[in-house]
């Protein structure tokens, strides 16, 4: 029996895209993801990989089946942590190809229907990597400040037919992805929260609230085009190291 409403999260086998479908479940959503790993506990899952032509479509006939869909968010990506000159090409375009080409291609799929019923919110998650510069991470930074290219201009393209395209920034989440970048030296967890003005981590659940509510019209049916930072003030903070740590130990009075 097809459901009223269809929400498509790729990558939510675990970390931000778990808890994104998730809470998409909760607010009454049929939830179909496409990842690489097997997903269990929602309504349809299929394994494959948003690079891929092929495995889209296949996953978005699939999903034709389940009832209009009336959230895309595209949640899959991989990280690589190299200096530019020796990321290898083949993994630059590997992170291309999942973290930018996927999501054009779910784009590709899903938002012809979208726009046939004048209808939808597409959610992008992109990072703060995507407004900042990050050193090490030149094929990661590339491929989310493309993504928010993307969101752009689907806002503008399609924003006008009913369909919003928004895309969300987080920064750093404690996710399995983070464990995989602290194991290999790159940070420690100081770095981090030192760096943002609320002093910890996101969680995926700060993710996930994010895009319940730019997936909602009735919350966010205006707002179309927008980089949502849900970073804790990475992005806003252009303080140096010492003034940013004195601004979180300052008494009220003081000031």
């Amino acid at each position: 029996m097809p459901h009223d409403r269809v929400a498509v999260v790729t990558g939510a086998a675990q970390g931000i895209g778990r808890r994104i479908a998730e809470i998409l479940a909760v607010e009454g959503y049929a939830v179909a993801t496409l990842d690489r790993q097997p997903v269990t506990g929602l309504t349809y899952a299929q394994v494959g990989d948003v690079s891929s032509e092929t495995d889209v479509s296949a996953f978005a006939a699939a999903v034709a089946d389940l009832g209009p869909v009336a959230v895309v968010v595209n949640n899959a990506g991989v990280a690589c942590i190299a200096p530019a000159e020796s990321t290898p090409v083949a993994l630059w375009r590997q992170v291309l190809d999942v973290n930018l080409t996927g999501p054009f291609l779910i784009c590709q799929a899903f938002g012809p229907d979208m726009l046939a019923r004048g209808a939808g919110s597409i959610v992008n998650i992109a990072s703060v990597a995507g407004l900042r510069g990050v050193a090490d991470r030149s094929a990661y930074n590339a491929s989310k400040h493309g993504l928010l290219g993307l969101t752009r201009t689907l806002a503008a393209e399609w924003g006008g037919r009913g369909v919003r395209v928004n895309a969300v920034c987080p920064g750093w989440v404690k996710t399995t992805m983070d464990d995989d970048s602290q194991s290999s030296g790159a940070y420690v967890d100081t770095d981090i929260t030192d760096h943002v003005p609320m002093g910890r981590f996101a969680s995926p659940d700060d993710i996930a609230q994010a895009v319940a509510f730019l997936a909602d019209p009735s919350r966010s049916g205006f707002i179309n085009g927008a980089a949502l930072s849900v970073d804790g003030g990475w992005h806003a903070d252009g303080s140096w190291q010492s003034l940013r740590l004195s601004a979180r130990t300052r008494s009220a009075s003081s000031g």
